[in-house]
């Protein structure tokens, strides 16, 4: 009897795979890929030259037979287009399968996004939850986060581009302003980590139209005995009804900067238009036109 070797892949540079990852791909008689082309790709830049069959979320039922008919014979490996199978990705119905069947199944170690994400966010990582993609309409959106709301341990998840604003959006209103980091395009040659809060992410996003793959890791709730403590301070840049959201904020900043006011007076007015704090709206400034203000706009002279 087989075993199903679940390889992890890389999830952007192909250099990140391991000489184990390799030698069971390479020895292994067959591997049932996410997409066959992605991986002959893969196969081809270390010179692999094992079969492939296709294995993905369409037809992931259908290839049970066929995978476990190899398995009878000799060993199998399963690979997603890029990191972890089954996070996120097949395979979670195929291991349930061949444990089922009685066939052994181990795990080759490598990338994985959400471990990557989390770990360059600056965020705690001792504790976290995965969420994978968050649902794509808003009040399935809504509901998750809602769900998620009182968790206190970091909260990972992935994101379409162009979702990422109503999702920004639908977080704020739902979490709070929390601080956050959106990584994206891990390992790539653009990668870019975005630190800040989720207003100013928000804000960011709006004058910077998202592009690429992105995975949002978020700080959980304060614990209980912070939360009143902290109470003004959480729930202050909240989008409520009395509190217009970040992007009315930015169009408003946009409009004054254009009418030549710097950046402490434009947030003044604009925090007195809207009846908010000075400090939230002049934050959302500072991460709009930090890069191209001087040093005496930023002190407000």
């Amino acid at each position: 009897m087989g075993i199903l070797y679940l390889v992890s892949t890389p999830i952007g540079n192909l250099e990140d795979i391991t000489l184990r990852a390799l030698r069971v791909l390479r020895e292994v008689s067959l591997i049932a890929a996410e997409d066959t082309r992605h991986t002959q790709r893969l196969l081809r830049h270390y010179d692999l030259h094992t079969p492939c069959i296709a294995y993905h979320e369409h037809n992931k039922l259908a290839r049970l037979d066929e995978v476990l008919t190899a398995l009878a014979q000799s060993d199998v490996a399963v690979v997603s287009d890029a990191g972890t199978p089954t996070i996120s990705d097949p395979g979670a119905e195929l291991v349930r399968a061949c444990i089922a069947a009685g066939f052994a199944v181990t795990a080759i170690p490598g990338p994985s996004a959400p471990i990557a994400a989390l770990i360059v966010s600056g965020l705690p990582t001792d504790k976290f939850c995965y969420t994978g993609f968050l649902p794509r309409r808003s009040i399935e959106r809504r509901a998750l986060l809602a769900e998620l709301s009182a968790l206190t341990v970091t909260l990972v998840c992935f994101e379409a581009p162009h979702r990422l604003q109503d999702s920004l959006s639908d977080v704020l209103e739902t979490l709070g302003d929390r601080p956050l980091a959106v990584v994206k395009d891990i390992t790539k040659r653009y990668e870019r980590v975005w630190r800040g809060t989720v207003s100013t992410a928000l804000a960011h996003f709006t004058v910077h139209p998202p592009r690429g793959e992105f995975t949002l890791v978020l700080a959980g709730a304060a614990p209980a005995n912070q939360q009143k403590r902290h109470h003004h301070r959480i729930l202050a840049p909240t989008a409520t009804p009395n509190h217009p959201d970040t992007a009315l904020i930015a169009a408003r900043l946009q409009e004054r900067r254009a009418q030549g006011e710097r950046g402490s007076v434009a947030a003044r007015n604009v925090a007195r238009e809207l009846g908010l704090q000075k400090s939230i709206v002049y934050h959302i400034w500072l991460e709009l036109f930090a890069d191209t203000e001087t040093g005496a706009e930023r002190d407000g002279t």
